[in-house]
């Protein structure tokens, strides 16, 4: 059985969520605000994103910025939901579930080829902006794995419907760079480039559907999106984060993203009718790095190689949700999943329930932000007890 300061710490995290009606903050909401930083130039709202960012103090209300429902955050939740109610088959559960899908199912990006989501707030750099709601192959995929886990719950035809929907998005509206080593899926409709997670989290929308229509129809589009991921893996079993085609350089960036890839070529391998020796040669390797390079053996993460400093409540979660679902890998994964979990739990727990953003040396940021923090340790919480 699972420990009781596990289950304990989900159950204070549920009541915190459902009382704020799944509704919060998030990191990332700053150009919500009532004041318009265009009038500071194109820099403005870059800056005022990345500066609220990083302010542990949460000025939000002054700045006229309120909470609200993140689709992302709301994915995670459904999907957490749908593995308590398989696990325990408590109606509680399932009831939440059902009000997260159908919230969801009916608070979708209009105007593209199929359902599609995105965050609920503008996002600037100096280059341009998205607007609140642009949708991406991240978020959509998140929402979809949400929807996936709730379908495999309830059989919910709804549900079926959204997620084949959803790869009509992915297949019409997202633009596919060819490689010699395979494709790329990019993030949004309006850019291109090479992410390798935001690639397979594309991959798995379109597994998905083809799982429960019991066709194939994306099968070689999903093998090529596997193969460039699988070439630019390191002989150390790391990941960077993308590949520029242009300048043919990879971004150098190692975090909680070695988690996603991780965790999205083992979801596509079993999505797939047959599978791939390569990926779980690679999975193997990836997950040696992970836990001996960016984790400590108290179960603190580091933030991004080489730097120590923040520890990131969703690095955290990540390494969680990495090592539960990964656990046939290696006999001692799970107890570290756990590990994880504690050193969270005492670490970054409030009493109120909520997790915090970041810990410092010196200081912690207690911002409770319900996607960045609450979502993820609530997804990753609820993977360690269906693993148990």
């Amino acid at each position: 059985m699972m420990e009781q300061q596990i289950q304990t710490s989900l159950v204070r995290l549920q009541q915190y969520i459902e009382s704020s009606e799944f509704c919060g903050y998030d990191p990332y909401d700053t150009l919500n605000s009532r004041f318009d930083f265009k009038r500071f130039g194109k820099w403005g709202p870059a800056i005022a994103i990345q500066i609220q960012k990083r302010n542990p103090l949460n000025i939000r209300p002054l700045l006229g910025v309120n909470g609200g429902f993140n689709p992302k955050g709301m994915g995670l939740m459904l999907k957490a939901y749908s593995l308590l109610y398989q696990k325990t088959w408590s109606t509680a559960f399932l009831v939440k579930a059902h009000e997260l899908f159908f919230w969801l199912h009916t608070h979708y990006s209009k105007g593209y080829a199929g359902k599609c989501w995105g965050y609920n707030f503008d996002w600037a750099n100096p280059d341009g902006n998205l607007p609140a709601y642009t949708p991406s192959v991240v978020v959509t995929s998140f929402v979809v794995d949400g929807i996936f886990e709730y379908f495999k719950a309830t059989g919910s035809i709804d549900a079926k419907n959204d997620i084949c929907s959803a790869a009509e998005y992915i297949r019409k509206d997202i633009p596919v760079s060819e490689f010699p080593e395979g494709i790329s899926f990019a993030y949004t409709h309006l850019s291109k480039g090479c992410c390798y997670n935001a690639s397979l989290l594309a991959a798995e929308v379109l597994a998905k559907s083809d799982y429960i229509s019991g066709k194939s129809v994306n099968r070689d589009m999903i093998l090529k999106a596997m193969d460039m991921v699988l070439s630019k893996q390191k002989k150390s079993g790391a990941w960077w984060y993308s590949y520029n085609s242009v300048t043919g350089k990879e971004r150098n960036q190692i975090d909680f993203h070695q988690g996603f890839v991780l965790v999205s070529l083992h979801n596509l391998n079993q999505l797939m009718e047959k599978p791939i020796s390569d990926v779980h040669a690679a999975i193997t390797r990836g997950l040696e790095f992970y836990k001996q390079i960016q984790f400590y053996p108290d179960g603190r993460s580091l933030w991004r190689l080489p730097k120590k400093w923040p520890v990131d409540i969703h690095n955290q979660s990540q390494g969680i949700i990495t090592f539960a679902k990964l656990k046939g890998f290696n006999p001692d994964y799970l107890a570290f999943a756990k590990t994880i979990a504690y050193w969270s739990i005492d670490q970054m727990q409030d009493k109120t329930g909520y997790f915090y953003f970041r810990k410092y040396p010196f200081y912690t940021n207690k911002i409770s932000y319900m996607r960045w923090s609450q979502a993820w340790m609530l997804l990753a919480l609820s993977e360690l007890i269906w693993n148990e």
